[in-house]
Order: structure tokens, then C-alpha cells, then sequence
């Protein structure tokens, strides 16, 4: 059939003649044969075969059992080749040709794999960064356990990829019958079972009206009502979350101005019996009937990481956690669930660790103050703080628990906490990483082959190797003699001094520390770079895990976490992580939770109730920014000159006011205070203040430094206070400290700092206007 198609130009061709605009009685054929007219053949072959084209071809295909053919119609693929180079040339045109076949392979690749096979997807580029390794079938049963534990005490549905096949209960949410829509192929929310909840906000009558009330013991934070007015992505502003939060809790007591109706701004509640009443909330999406749960779970719409095996289901769970309200408690403090503040440490002790310890004793209830006695209700927090002997990539001592104690004793800005005062609620603790590593059941087996150091796919170089040399003793390669000196000082690292030496190995360790500490003892995390600013009862008494958002992304920050002991959660995560070269990089957590479908169980709460300031350094929300308002990080510990007469003028009460916590992103080696940086708790804790300032004199002086003054001092972008390291006098005896020594306007840190100071001291009560109680 070759013969009957029409023979097109080559590209050496001329031109093809214009056809005549006349009308010729002579036939077509008399045209030259370089014309592109049809011969006279071909032109009666097209009247006969008129469904015959030059861009396709057909194939006759016997059907077995029948005289006729089916025939297929193909595509002319010499055809388009030669067209697309006429149109466009050779090359270009070639080029186009194949990119066009290649995309049509691919789409038919495409649509084999999203209706031909059992996962239905359509194809992604991202496979090869899939972090999958549990079958829908554990899925199911991970969401089984923590709604059953009372873990998910949340009206938010389950995502319908889980497909749950029967109604679970849910002992965390009030008494409630789910409503029923048929629509529905699967089960997206749970049976309430749990006791009523009554809700209030806290307030102090008059005239007891100069600080607000502590929180009720019990009491308990909806965090689903926090979401409807903190959350960012529903456009909710930081200023006005903050607003929320502070009435709710009755922060502003005695200083509120006076406002509408509000009711819809209580989220604080307490559990109390049903008594055999039904309590209705808000209403539930579910399923219709119980499912077949007999048919097996089939796995499609998830897609495994590769080069690893699925998890050997099922997976092997502890029995359910008990669920106990607060009223059913014979202990205030459950064994199962002790209150504990946990963060990590590597270095030299400063003042960072110092001033987070300080805001934990000027917020919490620690039974510490006077009067504390008569609160028999009351579960007290404790703060473990997790010391690294030295570098994270260091073996630990056989006596690093001595040297420990040791370097505590010694440190002017450790010691004051190792007073017996606050030997109940203030512990050190030795980090051990590979007894910490054993000790997860997830784990203890099969870490060792991995590289403890991932952190989003970043992996350091931390073993020490030859420098190679030639035969004169020489670096063969400069390069790499650099390189060489870099990861050895990276390994040798212990504690960040300057942005310049950052230890970065013990920030990607404690990525991994607090989900292990979190999953063997339970509790919250907080990285040592946080300041309280309040009382943390209500999120103590919330059961389920909470995390908070990386600012105007939608993934973890993993800076506040809080988990449950020994959940399924934390087997789920741990087992990912595994699998997936041990990476527990915040934004690597979010896609194993967003892959599996199990994110809800990990709360991400608004950035605004532990890191109010983040949306503002990342120029968001700069039309009503909340007080204080920092454009960036260092105005914590720089303020401008021109808004720093708020930090002495309305000093604690006037920082985040409502949000739980202040985190300052690192600046470790920026101190709190430059004109006094020491400890200064007065005469009970004399000697580690004269050992700090001794340190810090002889500091100054081997800097060739001398006296300074710390005042503000002017820079090329105007007036800014002193910063950096304190350059400020001091004195033999370290007493008659001039004022001209201090600085003139003090920062927001300074002011922070201070304010701590002056509680334990005992020269003013803390924020809810309690006293430091030194006779007991």
C-alpha cells in the first residue's frame, strides 16, 4: 500500500509551485511530480477508500471463530516525523517528535498504572522518596489504640484513607450517637463514651483582682475550640489567639476591658460524671452500618518506600491504655502519666538552659511558694534536664555520671539549681545514647547498622579517617586535607558558642532524643531555647500527642512535643524512622504521619501558642502583629531602640501575654543579659555569683577588653543596645556596682531574665502572685 501514499518533499526540496487560482479541465496528473498535488492514482484510490488518511493506518486483526477482521487504526508515525521536520526542521523537529512519543508513552503508562493496578495511582516522581513501610491493616489498628486509650480526645474525623470498618469508642469525648450518612464507604469518626465536659473561664473576684488565677486542678484544653480561633490557615491572627487564650484562662484579670458576650471563648473545661444523662456535642459524619470485617484489608492508595519491606502485620501493640478522668484519680499524679518536662543539653552549662530553668519556677505550680500546703489536688511538674557528657559523636565515660555532677557543681549557672529546695522538681539526668537506644523495644536490634546523624537527608561525615599522604610526607590533596579539618571539628563540637561554631550533630541528636525519652517515659519536650510564660495544667490534662506548626508551612515543629508512653504512635514512628535511616528531622515526621494517614493523631497546633513571634520574622501578618513585635529573632535580645522602652514598662506582663511558652530559635551565643551576665540570686547563692563574675573578668582581660561600658553604644545603623559578649566592669569583691556599668535600655531578655531573678530572690512573687517560701 505504500505506492498509493502521497511522496512529500524532501527538506532539499524548492519550494512547491503556487496552485493556480483558475479552474483547469486537464487533469490533476499533468502537474510536475515535484508538485504536492496527488496523482491521478492516489486521487481515485481516496474517493474509493475515503476513511483511508495519511496520518494513520490500519491493521486487520483475525477474530478467532468469525470470517470478518477486527481492524485497528495506528498512528502514522513516519508521518509525523516527516511533518513535525517540515514544520519545524530537522533537529527541532526531531526533537519535538520524540518528546511527543515519549509523552505519549507515558500517558499510557500513566492510566495502565491508576486503573490496572491494585494500588490505583496515577504515577508521581516522588515514589523514590516514599517513607511507607505499614499495610492499611496497621493503620487501622494504630487509630484502634489511641482512640480507645482516650488519645483522641478531638470532634476532627479520620481521614476517610484509613477506611475503618466499625465504630470505635472513644472514651476522651463526651457521651454522644453518631450521626449516620450512607454516603459514606468507610467509618471517619469515633463513639463517644467518655464523661460530660463543662466548660468556664477562669476569673478572680474582686478585690483579688492584681493576678490571675492558677489553673483549676483537672482542667482541660480543647484544643479543637484553640484551632477555631488560632489557626492560620483559616486566616486567624496571632494577636487575636492570644486574646483568646489569656480570657479564657483569666490572664488578664483585673485588666480587661470590657467585651461582648463571651462565651465562645471559653475552651477550658473539666470532666465530670455523666450520671447517666446523655450529653450531645457537635455532630458526627460516619458510616452507615458495621462492615464486613471479614474481607481482607486490600492496600490501595499507599505506596511502600522502596527498598524495604512492609511491617510483618499485625503489628504487635501493648494492651489499651487505661483512660482516667481526673475526678476518678486516687493520686493527683497517675504513675502512668507523671508530669515531666524534658529537654536536652550538650556543653558547657550558660545562661540558656539557666533562664528556662528560671521561667519553669516563675510559672508552674511546683508547690515551692507559701501556702502550697493546703493544695492537696495538685500534681506537681518536674524538669528533667537531659545532660550530654560532651560530643554528640563521642563515647560516653564509664564515669560520666560523676564528671557530671562534678561540672554541675561547678558551673556558677548549674549550681543554685542542685539547692534542696529544688531537688524534687529540678533533676539532672546523664543522656546515654546507646543505653537510650536499647531501651526502645523498636529499636534495640537493628540501630546499630544506621547512621545515627540523618537529618532530612543531610548525613555528616563523623568517623576520623587517615589523611592520605604521598612519599615526601606532604597532603596530596588540599581539598579534601580541608574537608578532613572540617568534619573533625564538627565531630569535636560540644555546645554552640557563635554562629560560626554551631553543633549541628547535637541538634540532629536531640531530633531523635526527645521522641525517645517522650516514648519511655511520657511527658512534653521543650527545646532549651524556650521560656514558660504560663502554667501548662490545661495542656498537661489534654490526653492526646500535640506538636506545633513550622510557622507558614503546613509541617511539624518539633521544638514542643508532647507524647504518650509507650503508644502505638510512638511504635509507628519509630518503626518508620527505622526504615527510613533513622530521620526524625521535623519535616521528615510530617511525611511519615501525612503518608499514613495518622497526622490528626499528632496535633500541629498554632505556631501562636508556643512561638508568637514566628509568623512576624517571616513577614506574615505584619498588618496586626501581636505586642511584642519582633520582625526578627535577635529583637528578643536586641530590641530596637525605638521600641525599647516597652521591656521595662510592661515587663513579663506585657511579653506574648496568653501564648504558653516563648521559643528564640538558638541565638545561644547571644547572652540574656550583657551589662550582669552572671547569676543574680542573691546572698543564698553568693558564690556562684562571684565565680561567674571571676570567669567573666578573667575572660575580659585575656580579650584585652578591660572596661566597657555596656550602655548603648552607637552603630552604623543608628543607636542599638551592646550585644554580643558582656562587656561590662566588674569589681574585685563584686560589690558597688556603678550604674553607669548597666545598660541604659534593657532588652526584652535582660528584662525576662531579671524578672526571674528577682522572684527567686524573693524580692516579688511570681506571675500568679505567689511567693517563693525559703523558711519551709
Amino acid at each position: 500500500m505504500a505506492q498509493f501514499f502521497t511522496r512529500h518533499p524532501r527538506l532539499t526540496d524548492p519550494p512547491p509551485r503556487r496552485r493556480l487560482s483558475v479552474s483547469s479541465p486537464l487533469p490533476l496528473s499533468i502537474f510536475s511530480s515535484s508538485s504536492p498535488t496527488p496523482s491521478a492514482v492516489q486521487e481515485k484510490f481516496q474517493r474509493k477508500h475515503p476513511h483511508i488518511s495519511r496520518w494513520w493506518f490500519t491493521v486487520a486483526v483475525p477474530l478467532p471463530g468469525l470470517r470478518r477482521r477486527l481492524r485497528i487504526f495506528l498512528p502514522n508515525v513516519r508521518q509525523i516525523h516527516l511533518s513535525s521536520m517540515a514544520r519545524f526542521g530537522r533537529k527541532r523537529g526531531s526533537l519535538l517528535f520524540a518528546l511527543g512519543l515519549f509523552l505519549a508513552c507515558f500517558l499510557v503508562f500513566a492510566i495502565g498504572k491508576r486503573f490496572g493496578t491494585p494500588e490505583k495511582q496515577w504515577p508521581s516522581f516522588t515514589d523514590s522518596r516514599r517513607t511507607l513501610v505499614y499495610k492499611r491493616e496497621d493503620l487501622q489498628r494504630i487509630w484502634e489504640w489511641e482512640v480507645s486509650s482516650g488519645h483522641y480526645p478531638s470532634r476532627h474525623p479520620i481521614p476517610s484513607e484509613v477506611r475503618l470498618r466499625k465504630h470505635i469508642e472513644n472514651p476522651s469525648l463526651p457521651l454522644q450517637r453518631p450521626n449516620l450518612t450512607p454516603e459514606q464507604d468507610s467509618i471517619t469518626s469515633t463513639h463517644g463514651e467518655g464523661p460530660r465536659r463543662v466548660y468556664f473561664a477562669r476569673t478572680q473576684e474582686p478585690p483579688n483582682t492584681a493576678y490571675p488565677p492558677r489553673p483549676v486542678p483537672g482542667s482541660v484544653a480543647d484544643l479543637d475550640m484553640v484551632m477555631e480561633h488560632c489557626d492560620f490557615t483559616e486566616h486567624k491572627y496571632v494577636r487575636d489567639c492570644l486574646e483568646v487564650l489569656r480570657v479564657g484562662a483569666g490572664l488578664d484579670n483585673g485588666k480587661r476591658m470590657r467585651r461582648s458576650k463571651l462565651d465562645d471563648w471559653k475552651y477550658i473545661y473539666i470532666e465530670q460524671p455523666n450520671n447517666g444523662t446523655q450529653h450531645y456535642g457537635r455532630a458526627f459524619d460516619d458510616g452507615t452500618a458495621q462492615f464486613p470485617s471479614d474481607q481482607p484489608e486490600r492496600d490501595d492508595g499507599l505506596v511502600k518506600r522502596k527498598g524495604v519491606d512492609w511491617e510483618a502485620p499485625p503489628v504487635q501493640l501493648p494492651p489499651v491504655a487505661a483512660y482516667k478522668p481526673y475526678y476518678t484519680l486516687q493520686d493527683p499524679c497517675d504513675p502512668e502519666s507523671i508530669k515531666v518536662f524534658h529537654m536536652f543539653w550538650t556543653g558547657p552549662f550558660t545562661d540558656k538552659p539557666y533562664a528556662a530553668i528560671l521561667s519553669f519556677l516563675y510559672t508552674q505550680n511546683l508547690g515551692l511558694h507559701k501556702g502550697a500546703e493546703k493544695q492537696k489536688n495538685v500534681c506537681r511538674p518536674q524538669m528533667w534536664m537531659w545532660i550530654s557528657p560532651g560530643p554528640a559523636a563521642s563515647v560516653v565515660n564509664p564515669n560520666a555520671l560523676g564528671q557530671m555532677y562534678d561540672e554541675l557543681k561547678n558551673s556558677p549557672w548549674a549550681s543554685p539549681f542542685l539547692h534542696p529546695k529544688f531537688k524534687d522538681v529540678v533533676k539532672f539526668k546523664l543522656w546515654n545514647t546507646t543505653e537510650q537506644l536499647d531501651s526502645i523495644e523498636e529499636l534495640k536490634d537493628e540501630w546499630r547498622g544506621r547512621n545515627l546523624f540523618n537529618s532530612d537527608g543531610w548525613e555528616p561525615v563523623v568517623a576520623k579517617e587517615e589523611k592520605a599522604q604521598d612519599q615526601g610526607g606532604s597532603t596530596m590533596d588540599d581539598t579534601a586535607s580541608a574537608r578532613q579539618k572540617e568534619e573533625d571539628e564538627l565531630v569535636k563540637l560540644a555546645g554552640s558558642k557563635s554562629s560560626a561554631t554551631y553543633d549541628r550533630l547535637s541538634v540532629i541528636l536531640s531530633d531523635m532524643a526527645r521522641f525517645i525519652l517522650l516514648h519511655r517515659y511520657g511527658g512534653i519536650y521543650l527545646d532549651a531555647d524556650t521560656l514558660f510564660l504560663r502554667d501548662w495544667e490545661e495542656l498537661w490534662n489534654w490526653k492526646g500527642a500535640f506538636t506545633y506548626r513550622w510557622s507558614r508551612l503546613p509541617r511539624y515543629n518539633t521544638a514542643v512535643l508532647k507524647m504518650n508512653k509507650n503508644s502505638a504512635l510512638g511504635k509507628f514512628l519509630f518503626r518508620t524512622a527505622l526504615k527510613n535511616n533513622l530521620d526524625f528531622h521535623p519535616s521528615k515526621v510530617t511525611v511519615y504521619t501525612r503518608e499514613a494517614f495518622v497526622e490528626p493523631l499528632l496535633l500541629r497546633l498554632p505556631d501562636a501558642l508556643f512561638d508568637s513571634a514566628w509568623l512576624n520574622t517571616e513577614d506574615y501578618q505584619m498588618d496586626r502583629p501581636p505586642q511584642p513585635f519582633f520582625t526578627r529573632f535577635e529583637d528578643f535580645f536586641e530590641t530596637p531602640i525605638t521600641q525599647s522602652g516597652a521591656p521595662q514598662a510592661l515587663g513579663f506582663d506585657g511579653f506574648f501575654k496568653g501564648a504558653f511558652s516563648y521559643h528564640y530559635h538558638n541565638c545561644w551565643w547571644k547572652p540574656f543579659d550583657p551589662a550582669r551576665n552572671w547569676p543574680d540570686l542573691g546572698p543564698r547563692f553568693s558564690a556562684a555569683e562571684q565565680k561567674a563574675r571571676a570567669e567573666l573578668k578573667g575572660k575580659l582581660s585575656s580579650n584585652g577588653k578591660g572596661h566597657v561600658n555596656a550602655a548603648t553604644v552607637k552603630t552604623k545603623g543608628g543607636y542599638t543596645q551592646a550585644g554580643g559578649e558582656s562587656h561590662a566592669h566588674v569589681y574585685e569583691d563584686g560589690h558597688g556596682d556603678s550604674l553607669d556599668d548597666d545598660q541604659l535600655d534593657l532588652s526584652w531578655a535582660t528584662v525576662m531574665k531579671r524578672t526571674f531573678e528577682a522572684y527567686v530572690r524573693g524580692e516579688i512573687p511570681n506571675m500568679y502572685g505567689e511567693w517563693l517560701d525559703w523558711e519551709s
